[in-house]
């Protein structure tokens, strides 16, 4: 029986195999690489494939036992040293997404070892089995319903990874050395009890994490509606405001012209020229006429007025002339822009508030700069990771929405911090 013990050891070996490349699938779903899909893919199968080689190197030369009391350092840390390099997530975002893996990998380990002793007779079958089924399934499942939530939530928050990172490392340590040390945990059936308690209890304590990462995802979408709607009718009441505009220029040039008309009939040239001049001069404030589309048109009314309220310096280069451009992305990035640009100038003194855009026009694209005085402590590097929420100072949550913008128009964003002014530029193809 000893001996058809260890013939059958090749279905544990394979299946630890197998859990190893189905922890780095998992993985590469919650990841996000700096580099491209088929640049990533092919590193993590060079890189990964070298590290499973030189395990299962150790696992004939060493021996199971050996093999897991150093899986941390011949396994774990090299892997977190390679996809850390990779990573565009820095910090505790990543080390979150690494641990989660890992531990939710060697909770299926653990738990498959456990069924196959007391179920399967310690033959490795019931564990190749099970493996073999669990670890696609757990893919599916985290394929489904984790991933798509999970990295839209590692763009749309910033802050608060810390607890969960730390509370998945130290669970990933726990289970290491509740199922491994001394000796595996089959050899150990006083400490079953003990594991299965901490299995169950991780359990619960990854529900506790999804949940409170899914009530931070509703959080941020339900800012993003709210944000979407002040959108909405800033732009409406700009465009109010703008036709009110042109019917009272409509109504006034009733006057103006029986006014023109007398001086003119009475032989009145000189008077009628003043007259005419002042008329100009009246109607170039009232006209707010800044570019020849209406709807970005009435997003600079609304905005200029209300910088006008604020008492800030307000200047404009727009030069797109009457080009057919993506108005409703473009409002949207203006109208963010500009709502951040008043949110800073309302700590400043009102000899500092100061905003200017700049808008120029090309046949395959356009681009946008919004700059505006900040506060002297404010600092955002170049290339740096931006303010995503009103928590930040000054400039936030409408930020990831000029991004979003700018990337469905197959474009990109940079902000930065310059001479005491922040600096958004944003370019668009059209």
């Amino acid at each position: 029986m000893r001996g058809w013990t260890d013939k059958m050891t090749i279905l544990r070996d394979l299946s630890i195999f197998w859990a190893m490349i189905h922890v780095i699938f998992l993985f590469l779903m919650l990841f996000r690489s700096r580099f491209t899909g088929k640049k990533t893919m092919a590193a993590a199968g060079i890189g990964m494939g070298l590290l499973m080689a030189a395990n299962g190197a150790g696992l004939i030369f060493f021996g199971l036992e050996a093999l897991s009391k150093a899986f941390l350092f011949t396994c774990s840390i090299p892997s977190f040293i390679f996809f850390y390099v990779m990573s565009v997530d820095k910090r505790f975002r990543f080390l979150l997404s690494f641990c989660l893996a890992d531990t939710t990998c060697l909770w299926v380990m653990a738990v498959t070892n456990l069924l196959d002793f007391y179920l399967g007779g310690g033959y490795y079958v019931l564990m190749f089995v099970s493996r073999l089924i669990a670890f696609p399934l757990l893919e599916y499942l985290a394929w489904r319903y984790l991933r798509k939530p999970y990295l839209k939530l590692q763009d749309a928050v910033k802050r608060g990874w810390a607890v969960f990172a730390g509370m998945t490392m130290m669970y990933y340590v726990l289970l290491v050395v509740v199922v491994q040390f001394p000796t595996n945990i089959i050899n150990r059936p006083e400490d079953t009890f003990l594991c299965v308690l901490v299995l169950i209890l991780m359990l619960f304590n990854y529900g506790t994490i999804f949940t409170s990462l899914y009530r931070q995802l509703l959080l941020y979408q339900k800012q993003q509606r709210e944000r979407s709607l002040i959108e909405q009718k800033n732009m409406l009441e700009a465009q109010l405001e703008n036709q009110q505009r042109i019917r009272k220029m409509k109504h006034d040039m009733k006057g103006y012209t029986a006014t023109l008309s007398g001086l003119l009939t009475n032989g009145k040239i000189e008077e009628a020229l003043t007259y005419l001049k002042g008329v100009e001069a009246k109607m170039d404030p009232m006209s707010g006429q800044f570019c020849a589309n209406s709807y970005i048109n009435a997003v600079f009314v609304h905005y200029a007025g209300k910088l006008e309220e604020m008492g800030a310096e307000f200047r404009n280069d727009i030069q797109i002339g009457d080009a057919e451009v993506p108005y409703m992305e473009v409002c949207q990035i203006l109208s963010n822009g500009l709502e951040n640009a008043c949110d800073a100038l309302k700590g400043l003194e009102k000899e500092k508030r100061k905003v200017s855009v700049q808008m120029k026009y090309n046949k395959n694209y356009l681009l946008i700069r919004i700059r505006n005085r900040c506060s002297d402590d404010l600092f955002v590097k170049r290339g740096e990771t931006v303010p995503t929420s009103k928590t930040e100072p000054e400039h936030g949550f409408g930020l990831p929405t000029i991004q979003e913008a700018a990337k469905r128009l197959g474009g990109d964003m940079s902000c930065y911090t310059e001479n005491g002014y922040f600096l958004l530029d944003v370019m668009v193809m059209t």
